[in-house]
């Protein structure tokens, strides 16, 4: 499964390669990529022609790519997904689900989601170029810039339940699993049973003082 700095490697990828293009072809190959789409696969086409990409984003380890129409391509890579930039004509991956060409003023290449076992997925979050509503709930993670360290303490403290366990829940801090939690755990020397509301606060900071690049 890709892990949060993956996941951060491949916004900064489309950030380079995909952010001013405009979208002028969309092909779905299969449809369970977009089946948390409301409007299938023909609704998430007609959303996305037509449209230019104006950033980048991620919260956790979802994508979303905001669009000019003020809706926002939303993805999650899943288990084994993949968003590959690819010249027009390079051969199709054997996995290759969903495809879209983009075009700007220097080139016309290709957006193509890629997976082999389908638990990841595409859609369009209407009005969501902002931040989707879809995902308006998962906190921020420690690679985000306004990731606040203070606030995260302050919210581990003021719960009872085990500390591995508050780590794993998406509302208090994104992106993390059970290796990520479990290396940070034992950085900081804190038991994964031990209660938030008992966890030394310097401890919790010092587990986050040089994340994972």
């Amino acid at each position: 499964m890709p892990e949060l700095p993956e996941v951060e490697v491949v916004r900064r990828g489309l950030e380079s390669h995909a952010v001013g293009a405009r979208v002028d072809a969309v092909e779905v190959l299969h449809p369970r990529p977009v089946r948390r789409d409301p409007a299938g696969a023909s609704g998430f086409t007609a959303s996305l022609l037509g449209t230019t990409i104006n950033a980048a984003r991620r919260r956790g380890k979802y994508l979303w790519l905001p669009l000019d129409s003020g809706d926002a391509l939303l993805g999650h890579l899943g288990m084994s997904g993949q968003l590959l930039v690819q010249p027009v004509g390079a051969p199709d991956e054997r996995h290759l689900r969903v495809r879209l060409r983009v075009k700007d003023d220097s080139s016309t290449r290709e957006l193509r989601f890629v997976d082999q076992r389908m638990f990841g997925g595409l859609s369009i979050s209407r009005g969501g170029a902002e931040l989707p509503e879809e995902i308006a709930h998962i906190g921020r993670d420690p690679l985000d810039p306004e990731f606040d360290l203070e606030a995260f303490v302050a919210a581990v403290r003021r719960r009872s339940s085990g500390v591995k366990r508050i780590l794993l829940d998406q509302g208090v801090v994104s992106g993390i699993g059970n290796i990520y939690a479990d290396e940070a755990l034992w950085r900081a020397g804190i038991h994964g049973n031990r209660p938030g509301s008992d966890s030394p606060p310097s401890r919790l900071v010092n587990s986050w003082s040089t994340p994972v690049r």
